[in-house]
């Protein structure tokens, strides 16, 4: 079966033999970086377009480090994931501001990628800046661990923010940083966020490479347009071959439709699954040198809070060795159109009944069956 029991190693299993992935030189670390967890220092973040595929990124190796984290070999990836990631130590708002947390052991992790056109804000700083989330996703991991979802939270979404009015939900970020960033987005869901990622892209080439790069389903074939490319790439309607530039082009584009930033959200996802599928066939998974590859050319590039570590992957991997590609669905948090703000803004309207009912289905643990009832993506 091709799932994240692929590895075939089970709790007792002996270590394997394998290289680690990098983590950072002693040289790398300083008098900063006390109180700042024990990861290492906190990085400014990449630009919005690099983002796109990093969040995607975060969130697979999160997966594959927690789903392989059940055996030897296992446990020296999740340490060396310790070693080499970023730690974020105030990721989120005061409690008494806060959904309770879940009490049937499902996990919410908010993955963020930001768009540093502005300051180059630390994702935990609460100050505002010029700094902007363009990539949101909330990871809802099933409390059976049989079932994931990833849902995408449209940039220009028109929400309330926390104590500052109304707004795109990607501005919070820009106000209040990840704490407010979080708050926001558990107001809207209405569920608690236990984690929070972010990755960065200086090594997206070396990820696709260490993985050979990823099979990708397009619906639609288009030219990237992005004036700041090497070079334009075409894409066909249906299996594309992505690694490197044309893949980052492939979850960029948004000038080439006519629904802009909804088919780029489609995009991101149909990458996503590419990935998962691609970490999880046989071929990948049984490569322990393959796997380290990836993480080590990921790990440097990710902050997680400081909770998310080692421990957390390893206790929450037990459960995950069986998941398969299609046990994860990917949608998109329910609209209702676009529209125009009151002070001129293009935004992204909410379907707020949709939301009402995905509320509902995220505190009981009914993701999927939310989604059935619907018919599949909202």
């Amino acid at each position: 079966m091709d799932d994240l029991s692929a590895l075939g190693l089970g709790r007792d299993d002996d270590a394997t033999t394998s290289s680690s992935p990098a983590s950072s030189s002693d040289g790398e670390r300083d008098e900063r970086d006390e109180g700042r967890g024990r990861r290492g220092r906190r990085r400014p973040r990449s630009r919005a377009a690099r983002a796109l595929i990093g969040v995607s990124l975060a969130l697979v190796a999160l997966l594959v480090v927690a789903g392989v984290a059940a055996g030897g070999f296992a446990l020296h990836l999740a340490s060396s994931w310790d070693d080499a990631t970023t730690s974020l130590d105030d990721a989120f708002p005061a409690d008494a501001d806060r959904p309770a947390p879940a009490d049937d052991g499902s996990v919410n992790v908010l993955l963020m990628g930001s768009d540093s056109r502005g300051d180059e804000t630390t994702l935990d700083d609460g100050s505002p800046s010029d700094q902007r989330t363009d990539t949101m996703m909330l990871l809802h991991v099933d409390a059976d661990r049989q079932h994931a979802s990833v849902m995408s939270v449209m940039r220009d979404l028109w929400v309330p923010i926390p104590g500052r009015g109304e707004g795109k939900v990607n501005s919070a970020f820009a106000r209040g940083g990840s704490p407010l960033a979080v708050q926001t987005v558990e107001q809207l869901l209405g569920a608690r966020v236990d984690h929070v990622a972010i990755i960065d892209f200086d090594g997206f080439a070396d990820m696709t490479t260490a993985l050979g790069g990823v099979d990708v389903v397009s619906e639609k074939a288009f030219r990237s347009t992005a004036s700041d490319r090497r070079s334009a790439h075409e894409y066909v309607q249906g299996v594309n071959h992505l690694e490197g530039d044309s893949a980052l082009a492939f979850v960029r584009e948004r000038s080439a439709f006519a629904d802009a930033d909804f088919q780029r959200v489609e995009n991101q996802q149909a990458f996503l699954d590419g990935v998962l599928r691609t970490l999880v066939s046989r071929a990948t998974l049984t490569d322990p040198t393959r796997v380290t590859g990836f993480l080590a050319a990921t790990a440097p590039h990710v902050t997680v809070d400081a909770d998310l570590d080692a421990g957390t992957l390893v206790a929450l991997g037990a459960g995950l060795r069986g998941l398969r590609p299609d046990d994860v669905d990917f949608f998109t948090v329910p609209t209702a159109g676009t529209g125009t703000s009151a002070d001129g803004q293009s935004i992204v309207l909410p379907d707020d009944a949709a939301i009402s009912e995905l509320r509902d289905a995220l505190r009981g643990d009914q993701v999927r069956a939310f989604l059935d009832a619907r018919g599949g993506r909202p």
